[in-house]
């Protein structure tokens, strides 16, 4: 059997007067992610991850911000988009690990309901989902919560 690894990374910046999108869930928060799309830096870090693992290019590619078509999208079709990219060339997704990098808001209550979102998407378990959290303990523009990071793994195999 066929494996390939991909990472992804992603940086958003937080303003206020946007929603924050996080693993395809609205988490209620006094700012949200600033970009063209709804700016859901865990699912761009997971697209750009699958896309990588097959030498894909990256959701800019794909997806570019130059298009209007992509504005305000929901990420959670960039996804899908992306999971149908992979499998049209034959892989499916094995398992995905994740790590959010923000101090505020807390995660954790939410987690469940971003793995069952992303793992509906990319047709795996909830079980294949990992997604973790950590502050840069008030370092940097993180640690000002002036944005946010998602780092992703995804394994992908053949079908």
């Amino acid at each position: 059997m066929a494996y390939r690894i991909g990472s992804g990374v992603d940086y958003h910046q937080l303003v206020t007067g946007r929603d924050l999108w996080i693993g395809g869930v609205k988490i209620p928060h006094t700012k949200g992610a600033l970009g063209h799309s709804d700016a859901d830096v865990l699912l761009h870090a997971i697209c750009d991850a699958m896309l990588g693992a097959l030498a894909l290019g990256d959701i800019g590619f794909h997806f570019p911000d130059t298009d209007n078509s992509y504005k305000n999208i929901d990420s959670k079709i960039l996804l899908s988009r992306s999971t149908e990219l992979i499998e049209a060339r034959g892989y499916k997704v094995i398992n995905i690990d994740s790590t959010l990098c923000l101090e505020n808001p807390k995660i954790k209550s939410y987690v469940p309901q971003m793995q069952q979102t992303i793992a509906a998407i990319v047709h795996v378990t909830s079980n294949d989902v990992s997604i973790k959290a950590t502050t840069t303990e008030k370092m940097g523009f993180i640690g000002r919560e002036e944005g946010l990071k998602a780092y992703a793994t995804v394994l992908l195999s053949l079908k």
